[in-house]
This record gives structure tokens, sequence and C-alpha cells, in this order.
């Protein structure tokens, strides 16, 4: 067996070096060292030794010849509206995950939902060589481009057969939300809907709308208002509640389009000298990291959006590997009902029954 080879002072350490050493082909330290998937069937104890000389030596592999290789720069860019404490954040996180995990880089771009933004980036990314694109949340149908592209969210599904969609089932989130205000004897309910720019907005007002006519429930206009501005703050939800409570509506329930927004409404509730949910229940939307820090914890339609960001990932890389012709063009994703502390029985007087003459 030869003898393993000792690095000389000063000496650039290469792929054959650390083969040498640790009596092992340079194919399969290459694929260990570059996370491929051939490498799953290689022994964890093997792995493990070449990570470690690899730190011992400081190995890094050639990225430039990885590239050259493989013709792509392992490099995908991400388009969000906004990054802030929410709903972006928590797809990030998914989505940052599983790159890492593949030996990924990522260029993040946040476009604020202004036209001009959202025309340029895409330009601006693939001058650096992006693989492909994951949208988030972006009205542009982006289907023109030479990648492969994943959006997340957004109801325009139909357009772009080159594009893949991870959307969440709306219709399933309103019934959800509606179902349980429902069960706790809810009758009046308001509702704080997105703004015009957001993907989500139309459709889950739609879907709001389907659940409540199927419960036999009206959501008069005066019930009904809209988030207004670009800001990530409690602050729109705050403003549309008080406004809601200007227009003199009478409601015993409040569903807002997302956490944040529900965090601002309750400030503006308990300000009108009411409380929750003794007097007015909430429910949020998405299931942000703080929601259930609330006092009382928020009830909410929990969006699994750490999971929708690992499989944009995911579905992005099997695009550019050229392994995803299976996959649909449409992949949807179930909410999930989060009952905490702002939703409980409605206490609103009952309107009494007429007595009838026999």
């Amino acid at each position: 067996m030869p003898a393993r080879r000792e690095r000389l002072p000063h000496q650039k350490i290469s792929l054959k070096f650390l083969a040498d050493h640790l009596q092992l082909s340079p194919a399969t330290i290459s694929l260990v060292m570059n996370r491929s998937t051939v490498a799953d069937s290689i022994p964890q104890e093997t792995k493990d030794r070449i990570f470690a000389a690899a730190r011992e030596f400081n190995y890094r592999p050639s990225f430039v010849a990885r590239s050259l290789r493989t013709q792509r720069s392992f490099t995908v860019g991400v388009m969000v509206p906004e990054v802030s404490e929410g709903y972006g954040t928590l797809l990030l996180s998914g989505i940052e995950d599983y790159l890492l995990q593949e030996g990924y880089f990522y260029f993040v771009v946040s476009h604020r939902h202004k036209p001009d933004l959202i025309d340029e980036y895409p330009r601006l990314l693939l001058e650096r060589c992006i693989d492909g694109l994951i949208a988030v949340d972006t009205p542009s149908p982006l289907a023109e481009l030479s990648m492969p592209v994943v959006k997340v969210s957004g109801n325009d599904v139909n357009r772009g057969k080159a594009v893949t969609h991870i959307v969440l089932d709306h219709r399933r989130a309103a019934h959800l939300a509606l179902d349980h205000l429902a069960s706790l004897g809810h009758r009046r309910i308001a509702v704080i809907k997105g703004q015009d720019f957001s993907s989500d907005t139309e459709i889950r007002w739609n879907a709001i709308q389907e659940a409540a006519r199927e419960h036999g429930l009206k959501i008069p206009s005066q019930n009904v208002g809209q988030l207004v501005g670009d800001s990530a703050s409690p602050e729109l939800g705050y403003e549309v509640t008080k406004k809601i409570f200007a227009k003199g509506a009478a409601f015993t329930a409040l569903f807002a389009f997302n956490d944040v927004s529900a965090i601002g409404a309750i400030q503006a509730i308990k300000e009108k000298g009411l409380r929750v949910p003794e007097d007015i229940s909430v429910i949020g939307f998405d299931d942000i990291q703080s929601a259930a820090f609330q006092s009382p914890g928020l009830t909410t339609i929990r969006q699994p959006l750490r999971k929708m960001g690992l499989v944009a990932a995911e579905t992005l890389l099997r695009r550019i590997a050229g392994t995803g012709k299976d996959i649909p063009r449409v992949i949807r994703v179930e909410p999930q009902l989060v009952v905490r502390g702002t939703t409980g029985a409605c206490n609103s007087p009952k309107p009494s029954k007429k007595k009838t003459r026999r």
C-alpha cells in the first residue's frame, strides 16, 4: 500500500494530493466535495475522512473548474417583494437551507412591487450568469426568460408553460378560517384585504367570499378594508381597522390578510375600548414566528412558508439539472388552522325570534 503523502511547506493543495493522501480516487473526492447526488452511495465514514482532510489541508475545490466542466455558475437569483420579519423571511429560510445543502450560492433582490425593478432585476441577474430564478409574489409572468423559473404565490398559473408555480390552496385556507369563526357563533365578520399589488389579494378575497356564501354569511362593503402602502409594518393593519370602525361597521370577528396586519388591527380594536377575543375575535394569516408570542397568542392560518421555500429551491435545481420533466406546472401546498388566544365564542346578543300569531 503506498505511503500517505505529507504536505510540503507552501505547497498548494490539489485534488491529486488529497487523493494520494487519503488513498482514494480523485473522482470519489470530487463527488463528495461537490456534494453530488451520486455521492449518496459513498459510505459516511469515507465522507467524514474526506471533509476532515480538506479542513486539515485547507483544500477548496476549484469553482472555476467545476463551472467549466458543468457549464453552470451554481448561482441562482431570488426576487422578493421585501425582506423583513414575516412572509419573505420564512420563505427565504427554506430556499437558503436547500441551496446551501446543494452547494449553490444566490443573489436576493427586493423589488418592492415597483414595475421598473420587476422588469430590470431579471436582466441584471442574467448578466451575473445565474442558472435559474425564484420569484416570490412577483406579478410578472417571467415566462420569456431563457432560464428555469419557479414562482411562489400568484394567480397567473395559466401563464408561462416554462414556469413552475408553488401556490397555497387559498380556497381551503378561507374555509378553515370561516369554519372556525362560524363554529364559535360569529355571523358578522370584517375582512382586511391585501394590497392591490399583491399576487394573493384577489384569489384569497374570492375564496373568502365563496366560503362566506357557503355559510350563509354576508360581508357588507363597510366591513371590508384594504391595506395601502408597501410597508411591512403593523401600522397598515392598524390604520385600515380604524377606517373600518369609522364606516360604522358592526362585526364580532376580523380576518386579516396577514399576521402583521392582524397585530396592527388588534391595537386599533383595543384603542376602541374593545377586548380581544371577548368582544372581537381576530384571525391572521401566515403564522410568522412572532405570532405565537403575542398577548394573547394570534390565531392564524399557517402557510407552510419554509416548506414552500424548500420546494421552490428543490424544484428549480431539478429543472436546472434537466431532471424536472415530471414536475407538475403547479404545485399546491396545504394551509393549517392554528388556534391560539385571539379567537373565542361570540358574545354578542342574538336577535330574538318574533312570535307568530296563531
